[in-house]
């Protein structure tokens, strides 16, 4: 295949395949063996999966992003409930108890706290473990929207790849359509 190679090329990057730059057309659909219809058609195929791909990805990355403020908001009460621990005086609080209902809680002093781990299950920990906890669990969250913002930026370099060979097949059939159009036929000089 007649593809720009580089040492430096990605193949692919978390199970996301690298698209295929194609410098000439002619030598890519000879040595493919394929017709350009098939050759369109298969670049195509792989341009809706990476639009797909893209779509997961960005789903996965406003969940994060929506993720990380609730861990620092946990974060913060976990240091408040530290710093006011041992003052003797209660901390009121209003809490959500389900989306736009609030509950007023008076909290005494307290070596432990309650953390909601996902699937209905929470447990007890104490203030200096909940924070541990909450602070790995920020600093995962934070490494995977990095990574996923290079996956999302990867797979836009191989979106825009594919949608340029795309055009580069696409144009090059008609220029050798037009090109066939204007030789004349044999048949037609002969007469």
């Amino acid at each position: 295949m007649a593809e720009t190679s580089s040492s430096t090329e990605v193949v692919e990057r978390r199970g996301i395949p690298a698209a295929a730059f194609v410098e000439d057309v002619q030598t890519y659909l000879n040595k493919s063996d394929l017709d350009v219809n098939s050759a369109l058609a298969s670049f195509q195929e792989r341009l809706q999966q990476y639009k797909l791909v893209e779509m997961k990805l960005l789903a996965q990355q406003r969940d994060l992003q929506a993720k990380i403020p609730d861990i620092e908001k946990c974060l913060d009460i976990v240091a408040t409930l530290q710093a006011r621990k041992g003052s003797g005086e209660p901390l009121l609080a209003d809490f959500e108890v389900s989306e736009g209902i609030f509950s007023r809680a008076c909290i005494e002093d307290s070596d432990s706290v309650c953390l909601w781990l996902g699937a209905n299950v929470m447990l007890e920990y104490s203030c200096e473990e909940a924070n541990t906890l909450l602070q790995k669990n920020l600093e995962n969250a934070k490494a995977s929207l990095e990574v996923l913002v290079g996956d999302l930026q990867f797979i836009r370099d191989q979106t825009t790849i594919t949608q340029v060979t795309i055009a580069r097949v696409y144009n090059w059939d008609v220029h050798q359509r037009r090109r066939q159009a204007a030789v004349p036929s044999i048949t037609d000089t002969d007469l």
